[in-house]
């Protein structure tokens, strides 16, 4: 008798990162849902309030659930945003891939690169990230930005990037 397996869905995950993809560190997950669920939370507060006015003068009962539904979105949506970034970073320059539905990639070679900077917000602090910003050649997409790295890999990336600008300017 042949007995059927679920499949191992951290296995299907860890195998589309290719090796060498770096994903975000664990502890950046609640500012990936910091960042997405108040816009959703407020519009959808704002619409619930509209329909329960509207349907049975029940404004502050529609505007609580539309926050509700609106907040367990953007949860759900940040936390799907952080599981699907990753960046790494070799000997042509570096690159990062987002999404999963609609999935982007982009890549910086080390000679576009012009200067960096590292950003560290309140909440970035105590969490001990960072967030990278490479300035690129050109005027269109000119930065580049890797949100809540580990404030050990930020340094390190932005140590070998303006390594490799040095290295081709010499």
């Amino acid at each position: 008798m042949i007995e059927a397996t679920a499949p191992d869905l951290t296995a299907v995950h860890d195998a589309s990162a290719a090796p060498g993809w770096q994903p975000l560190p664990r502890r950046a997950r609640p500012l990936f849902v910091l960042a997405v669920a108040p816009s959703f939370a407020l519009p959808a507060a704002a619409l619930g309030g509209v329909i329960g006015h509207l349907t049975a003068d029940a404004l502050l009962l529609g505007a609580l659930v539309g926050f509700v539904i609106g907040a367990l979105a953007g949860f759900w949506l940040g936390i799907k945003q952080f599981g699907h970034v990753r960046w790494t970073l070799d000997d042509s320059g570096l690159a990062i891939q987002r999404g999963r539905l609609w999935q982007r990639e982009t890549r910086v070679p080390a000679t576009r690169v012009q200067h960096l900077d590292l950003k560290r917000g309140p909440l970035q602090r105590r969490r001990a990230l960072a967030t990278l910003v490479v300035h690129t050649a050109g005027t269109r997409n000119s930065a580049v930005t890797i949100p809540n790295l580990d404030e050990h890999d930020a340094e390190r990336l932005r140590e070998r990037l303006s390594g490799q600008i040095d290295d081709d300017g010499a």
